[in-house]
């Protein structure tokens, strides 16, 4: 079995249900830690991300990058990175915003960065984009991205509107494309 964690902050209920979508697609193999609203995580959850497999990181994307609570949780994964406890561990990233692009490249870049700096792995999102005539939000990375699941949920929607289904069965795929790759990685 794989472990895998995903760590992440959601606003207003959004970036929740893309990280339930990912957890999903992961299977019993993946758990998932929400940021408290100040940025911290109880000492359960940083014990489970030094035992993991893989880590997945997600948050809002506010402001072209991610939410400063998730920023908060960066800062105290330093410990971690001095004594070189995720080196080697798998990494992944999701994010979401209101508009198409609203910047999300940003904010994956940025966790990309996060995994560099400790010595993980990344995965990259492994899904061809829905980018001819015929594509709707309702298939699978209508948004094009690549470095990782990209998701729009419209600043008006509640949780339960967006993020749209095809995001969600994006985030789904890639949590299962985590859960293989661990697998293997991790054999």
């Amino acid at each position: 079995m794989a472990k895998i964690e995903i760590v992440y902050f959601s606003g207003y209920g959004h970036t929740d249900r893309l990280a339930q979508a990912v957890a999903e697609g992961a299977g019993s193999d993946a758990r998932l830690w929400k940021l408290a609203e100040d940025g911290t995580l109880p000492e359960e959850a940083w014990e489970a991300l030094d035992a993991a497999d893989a880590i997945l990181y997600g948050s809002p994307t506010y402001m072209g990058g991610p939410a400063w609570q998730f920023k908060r949780f960066a800062d105290d994964s330093s410990k971690r990175w001095f004594s070189r406890d995720w080196q080697d561990k798998l990494a992944g990233g999701f994010t979401n915003s209101a508009s198409t692009n609203g910047d999300k490249g940003a904010t994956l870049a940025y966790f990309n960065t996060l995994a560099a700096q400790h010595g993980q792995i990344w995965v990259s999102l492994g899904q061809a984009p829905a980018n001819t005539l015929a594509s709707t939000p309702d298939d699978i990375n209508w948004g094009g991205g690549s470095v990782g699941v990209t998701a729009i949920s419209p600043s008006d929607s509640s949780p339960e509107q967006g993020p749209r289904p095809g995001d969600l069965d994006s985030a789904r795929a890639f949590g299962a494309r985590m859960t293989e790759l661990t697998r293997r990685f991790a054999a």
